[in-house]
C-alpha cells in the first residue's frame, strides 16, 4: 500500500474558541481523514474512533513516558506519574493504589458517597437558584476524594485551582499551560510536605502509599506525584461528568423524564453523557516505532494527538452522534481513555456521578437552565466554569 502525506489543518484546536465549541474543528478533521496534519502545534492528530482506540490500545508503539503534553516542561514536571510511564514502571506504580479504586473496593464508601450526595442536593434546594459547578458538581467530590486520598483536611482551600492547572499545562505551551505552571508547582510542593511531615489521614490511599513506601516497595521522593496523580484527576473528571451530566439533563428534558421513567437506564445514561461531552479532550503520545495509520508513514519520534472528544462524535462509530440519547449503548466510548493508561478513577468518577443523578431522579421533578453556561478555559479538561440552574422539587 503507498503511503502518502497526512492533510494539514491550521487552525489552532487549543484557541479560546476551539475550547468553547470544539466540535465543529472535531468534524473538519474527522472530514480531512483518519490522520490530520497539526501546523499550529506540529503533531499528527488522531480525530476518528478507530485510530483513537486503537493507538490507546497500543503502548509497546505509542508511549505515554515521554510524556502526555504538548510541550516539554510539563513532560518533565509529569516523570514519575502513572500518567507518564509505560510497562513495567507503569504496571508498578498503578499496581500501589489503583486497586483501592476497583468498583468491588469502592462498595466500602458507597453509602458514604451516596449520604453526602444527599446532603448536597438537599443544601442546593434551600437555594433555589443555584451555580451547578459550586453547589453540586465540585461539591460532591470535594467531599468526598480528598478524605479518599488523605489530603490533610486544613489544605483544601486551592483544589479546584490547582488540580484545574494540572490540566492546562498538559496542552501545548500557550499562555494558559504558562499560567498553570506555578499551580502545578504549589501542589507538587504541599504534596512533599504532607508526605515529608506525614500529615495524611490515617487509612487513606496517601497513608497506604507511605507505609509501601516504608516497605522499600518505591522511593518516599516517588509518593508525592502519585498522590497528586490521583488527586486531582478524580476531583476534576468527576466534576465535569457531574457539570455535563447537569447541563445536558437540563438542556434535554425528555431524556431526564426518562431517566425519571426508566431509572435502570442509569449505567447508559452517564457513558452517554461522558461519550456527548467527555471529560478530556485529548492526550498525545510518542511515536516509539515507525508505524503506518491511514496511509500515513509516522516516523520515530514524532507525536500523535488522540482526540478523545472527536472520537466519541465520530459518525463513522456512531449513529446520529450529535444527538443525546441515553437509550444508545454508549459503553464503547473512550472519553476515559483505553487499555493500560484508562483512567484509574473513573469507577469513582461513576460512583459519585451515579448518586449524584440518583438522589436528584428521587428529589428533583426538573432541572432548568435560568441563563447561558460559561465554560472553564482548560487545554485538556472540558467541563463549565459555571452553570446557573433552577431545581424544581418533585
Amino acid at each position: 500500500m503507498s503511503t502518502t502525506a497526512a492533510p494539514v489543518y491550521k487552525p489552532d484546536v487549543y484557541s479560546v474558541d476551539a475550547i468553547v465549541n470544539p466540535y465543529p474543528h472535531y468534524q473538519r478533521l474527522r472530514d480531512l481523514g483518519p490522520v490530520v496534519w497539526l501546523a499550529k502545534h506540529k503533531v499528527y492528530a488522531l480525530p476518528r474512533y478507530t485510530e483513537c482506540k486503537a493507538a490507546l490500545r497500543n503502548d509497546e508503539t505509542f508511549l505515554s513516558g515521554s510524556g502526555v503534553a504538548l510541550n516539554g516542561i510539563a513532560n518533565r514536571l509529569s516523570r514519575g506519574t502513572t500518567l507518564n510511564s509505560d510497562g513495567v514502571e507503569h504496571d508498578r506504580q498503578r499496581k500501589l493504589l489503583a486497586h483501592r479504586l476497583l468498583p468491588r473496593s469502592l462498595r466500602a464508601i458507597s453509602d458514604t458517597v451516596d449520604a453526602t450526595a444527599a446532603a448536597v442536593v438537599e443544601a442546593a434546594l434551600d437555594k433555589g437558584e443555584i451555580d451547578g459547578v459550586n453547589d453540586l458538581a465540585a461539591a460532591l467530590p470535594l467531599a468526598v476524594v480528598p478524605d479518599f486520598i488523605g489530603w490533610p483536611r486544613d489544605q483544601r482551600d486551592h483544589l479546584i485551582d490547582w488540580g484545574g492547572a494540572t490540566f492546562d499545562a498538559l496542552g501545548p505551551y500557550n499562555w494558559r499551560a504558562i499560567k498553570a505552571i506555578p499551580d502545578v508547582f504549589r501542589m507538587l510542593s504541599f504534596a512533599r510536605r504532607v508526605v515529608r511531615e506525614r500529615t495524611f489521614l490515617d487509612g487513606s490511599m496517601a497513608h497506604e502509599l507511605l507505609i509501601a513506601a516504608d516497605q522499600g516497595k518505591l522511593s518516599h521522593a516517588e509518593c508525592p506525584k502519585l498522590m497528586v496523580d490521583y488527586l486531582a484527576p478524580s476531583i476534576d473528571t468527576t466534576m465535569s461528568a457531574i457539570s455535563n451530566a447537569l447541563y445536558l439533563f437540563a438542556s434535554h428534558p425528555e431524556q431526564w423524564q426518562l431517566l425519571k421513567d426508566e431509572p435502570a437506564l442509569m449505567p447508559n445514561a452517564i457513558n452517554e453523557v461522558i461519550r456527548y461531552e467527555p471529560p478530556l479532550r485529548a492526550f498525545a503520545r510518542l511515536v516509539r516505532r515507525p508505524t503506518e495509520i491511514g496511509g500515513v508513514r509516522i516516523s520515530v519520534g514524532a507525536r500523535v494527538l488522540v482526540m478523545y472528544a472527536s472520537a466519541n462524535r465520530d459518525e463513522r462509530e456512531w449513529e446520529n452522534p450529535a444527538v443525546f440519547d441515553i437509550r444508545r449503548d454508549a459503553g464503547r466510548q473512550i472519553g476515559f481513555g483505553q487499555g493500560a493508561h484508562a483512567c484509574a478513577g473513573q469507577s469513582l468518577a461513576r460512583l459519585e456521578t451515579t448518586a449524584m443523578l440518583s438522589t436528584l431522579l428521587e428529589r428533583v421533578d426538573r432541572i432548568e437552565l435560568t441563563s447561558s453556561p460559561t465554560w472553564a478555559i482548560n487545554n485538556v479538561i472540558h467541563r463549565h466554569e459555571r452553570l446557573p440552574l433552577k431545581l424544581i422539587p418533585a
